[in-house]
């Protein structure tokens, strides 16, 4: 059976993952108590079920520490993949500010003294971070800060073509102005590289069209740049292998994440897509844009 496990911190768009899953035909059960979850995967295993999607988060306390030890457990005869959703604390903050919602932690305290005392949404976001922080180790974090809802179901649908099993490998562009991924494992600095941008022809293009693309690559230092990164995660590849990674970000930053390192997320894709090694060791593949794939629809 294949267990998808969403969690990660509250506001940063676990039920849009989860509608996701459900709208792809997998059994979804939200909020799910961490002491039914192996009672849960012997139920749908009777009933003959393959893809279930579990939402488990930080109103279960201290209950979720148990759950590192459990999903080992059920490694043994199950695909387990954690997708970990996050976003940086102003923007939470932002969001729970304009839905009026309150924060699941944000409870009643009593001191020594037992006055009750508030919660803040800050000091709540900050607990929910160290009681998720050992999922997040394990899983497939996607920072959704800079990230529409319409955005976020399209990374996952990705997601789900992808084999919960080997190694995947996701190229990711971004903008330096709007922020480092907090997913990324890698970050490659591109902006020493010369910008279309200021070719009123190409401004408004982006590095997935043919004149863009043209320009670049006529430009030696974009190739010695596409070639050192290539060297640099050929060279280290097999140690991430060897450390037992499900998951490993390598995120090529420009500017404003439009032209420069879209191109140079494609052409890292292709090359190592183009690998036959890497297929056979189960070496999977993703592609993101993140400024990219930010842009409404109505407006791209």
């Amino acid at each position: 059976m294949q267990i998808n496990l969403i969690t990660g911190i509250s506001g940063s768009g676990k039920s849009v993952a989860l509608k996701a899953f459900e709208d792809a035909g997998y059994d979804c059960i939200d909020n799910l108590p961490v002491s039914l979850l192996e009672n849960l995967v012997q139920t749908l295993e009777s009933e003959k079920s393959e893809q279930v999607a579990v939402a488990i988060d930080a109103r279960r306390g201290e209950s979720i520490a148990k759950l590192p030890i459990l999903l080992e457990k059920l490694r043994i005869n199950h695909q387990i993949r954690i997708l970990f959703l996050n976003a940086d604390t102003n923007t939470l903050v932002q969001r729970f500010s304009e839905t009026r919602r309150r924060h699941p932690l944000s409870i009643q305290v009593a001191d020594n003294a037992n006055k009750t005392l508030a919660t803040t949404l800050i000091e709540a976001i900050n607990q929910e971070r160290a009681l998720l922080e050992p999922l997040r180790n394990q899983a497939h974090s996607i920072d959704t800060s800079n990230l529409p809802a319409q955005a976020l179901r399209s990374w996952v649908q990705d997601l789900l073509q992808d084999k919960p099993i080997g190694l995947t490998i996701i190229f990711e562009s971004f903008g330096f102005k709007k922020g480092v991924p907090s997913e990324a494992d890698l970050v490659f600095d591109v902006r020493c590289l010369p910008n279309p941008h200021y070719d009123k022809k190409l401004r408004p293009l982006s590095g997935n069209d043919l004149p863009v693309k043209e320009f670049l690559e006529k430009i030696p230092e974009v190739a010695n740049m596409e070639g050192d990164i290539i060297q640099f995660i050929e060279k280290w590849l097999p140690f991430y292998i060897a450390d037992g990674r499900s998951y490993l970000t390598v995120a090529i930053g420009c500017t404003g994440g439009q032209h420069r390192s879209v191109y140079l997320v494609n052409r890292l894709s292709e090359h190592f897509r183009s690998q036959k090694s890497l297929k056979e060791i189960q070496i999977n593949f993703l592609n993101r844009h993140r400024e990219l794939d930010s842009i409404p629809q109505a407006e791209a």
